[in-house]
């Protein structure tokens, strides 16, 4: 009697190659040879207080970041999300000073255009078929001239604060820009909010139809609408996630500051879309990970101190960010064709 051999279909895949397929892999060795090199050069970088100081850069892009990889995964970008952490932060600390609310109801209040927004962001992409690039590039444009020109209209400056006198100021910072002691080190709590985030969105895209939706549509948008995913819906969705994101952001860093420039967030949004890149996400979409994305502005936030802590020019740093993009970019398509190759 002869042996029937196994269809290769069936067989498990490997460790190594389930582990060489994942989109965070290069974030991950990326991340360890940032921190290795770093910590070589500073002994205050790898301490418990260094850990923390640069843990906080970190945890408002990582949230930042994880927003736009589910964007990007979806097969699109957002260039508004920068501004638009400036324009919640500005409509929340403008209610609670000039127009006396308490700071918890102006936070919420910050968090309706921010949804308008994302869903108007969203909506014009799906009806009008431009690229999501053009069009949140007149989003930002137009949030832009609002944030300068509304804010020097009421308070003839560039800047609203006087926020630690509104009502339940303290309480609000407690809960979003606070610190908490562990080990008798002070950690911003933004970092656990940054944390809840990434396993939010990391349960979204590995568990749910939900996450399966927004792979298929940043793979293949037509073959996915064929299948009955429900594109335009997915897509507003995720626009309307980046805004809330940006809300979260916005009011975390107008709560710590006490005050909000009008050009808050200006340029940040290519900072979002390189930690996004960094941690594994294609420019093209349907590949990707929520981790990845964190991992990506771990990176950032150990580069930004690493390089005070090392002592070195700071102007270096933007050198230094351009450089791992490249290689992440590389390393992201070698890869992808890798689990490509896997997957026949």
């Amino acid at each position: 009697m002869t042996s029937v051999p196994a269809d290769e279909r069936l067989a498990g895949a490997g460790v190594l190659r389930r582990l060489l397929v994942r989109p965070e892999l290069g974030s991950v060795v990326g991340a360890v040879a940032v921190f290795a090199f770093f910590s070589s050069q500073s002994a205050v970088f790898r301490s418990a207080d260094g850990v923390a100081n640069w843990l906080d850069p970190a945890s408002t892009l990582g949230i930042m970041a994880v927003a736009i990889a589910l964007l990007m995964i979806g097969g699109e970008f957002d260039l508004s999300a920068g501004v638009l952490t400036g324009t919640t932060g500005l409509v929340m600390v403008t209610l609670a000073t000039r127009f006396g609310w308490n700071v918890w109801l102006a936070m919420l209040a910050g968090l309706v255009p921010a949804l308008a927004i994302g869903f108007l962001n969203g909506l014009l992409v799906v009806r009008t078929k431009l690229p999501s690039f053009i069009v949140t590039l007149g989003t930002f444009l137009m949030l832009q001239g609002l944030n300068l020109g509304i804010t020097k209209a009421i308070t003839g400056t560039v800047q609203v604060g006087g926020l630690r006198r509104a009502d339940g100021y303290e309480g609000a910072r407690a809960v979003l820009a606070g610190s908490v002691t562990v080990g008798g080190v002070d950690f911003r709590v933004a970092i656990f909010w940054w944390l809840a985030v990434t396993a939010l969105a990391t349960w979204v895209l590995m568990r749910t139809r939900a996450g399966n939706w927004i792979f298929a549509i940043g793979g293949d948008e037509q073959a996915a609408r064929a299948v009955g995913v429900p594109a335009a819906r997915v897509k507003i969705g995720l626009f309307m996630t980046t805004a809330t994101a940006a809300w979260l952001v916005g009011s975390i860093m107008a709560l710590r500051l006490s005050s909000v420039q009008a050009n808050a967030g200006i340029g940040q949004e290519f900072i979002y879309i390189i930690a996004a890149v960094i941690g594994g996400c294609l420019l093209t979409g349907g590949y990707g990970s929520a981790v990845g994305a964190s991992i990506g502005a771990l990176i950032f936030g150990m580069a930004d101190k690493g390089i005070v802590f090392a002592g070195w020019d700071a102007d270096w740093f933007k050198f230094f960010l351009g450089g791992m993009l490249l290689l992440a970019t590389l390393a992201n398509s070698l890869v992808r064709r890798y689990a490509e190759e896997a997957r026949r």
